[in-house]
């Protein structure tokens, strides 16, 4: 099988409530086309997932948010949970690193709740998404097109709304990741 990402680098954005499966199971997809992830957090040490109604797993944090630009990267991928992408909105690194993928016009792959952090960063605006539903009004009033669909990708943009979604998910992110910028 052909790895499509070999050479590329995705950053993956979470700090502590991320929901588990949106990271292991996309973050798998990746690797098994040759990307090297990076796990990028707040803080040092370990961040823990959520696994649907409970506590997961603990995993290595491989970059705090102050060792890290989009410049070292070719794509960004934002799990969601609603704990990760809330707590990281108020984190100034987390929103001007998500800023600057886009400013770089590098792909971005966001899931459930990860959205959320598109509408703090100020990149929604103009574009059409999707995510888990209690926030389409919020992503509305960020000025995006909020759309109620498995998988949806808007100029390097991927978006879904939900677990179920991961497959559908994972196989746009990895087109868009392979395709790289889109200016």
């Amino acid at each position: 099988m052909a790895q499509r990402l070999q050479g590329k680098k995705v950053a993956i954005l979470v700090s502590d409530g991320f929901e588990q499966v949106e990271m292991t199971e996309p973050r798998k997809t990746l690797e098994s086309e040759g990307a090297e992830t990076v796990l990028i957090a707040p803080k040092q040490g370990k961040v823990k997932g959520w696994n649907h109604t409970d506590w997961g797993e603990e995993f290595p944090v491989d970059q705090t948010l102050d060792q890290v630009s989009a410049d070292g990267f070719d794509a960004l991928m934002l799990p969601g949970g609603v704990m990760n992408p809330d707590n990281l909105r108020l984190e100034p690194k987390a929103v001007g690193l998500v800023k600057d993928f886009f400013a770089a016009d590098k792909p971005v792959a966001a899931i459930c709740h990860g959205p959320w952090l598109l509408a703090e960063a100020g990149v929604a605006k103009g574009r059409k998404v999707t995510s888990w539903p209690s926030l389409q009004t919020d992503l509305r009033n960020a000025g995006a097109e909020w759309v109620d669909q498995e998988v949806v990708v808007d100029h390097g943009l991927v978006t879904s709304r939900k677990p179920d979604d991961i497959p559908a998910f994972s196989r746009k992110m990895v087109e868009e990741f392979c395709e790289g910028r889109h200016a």
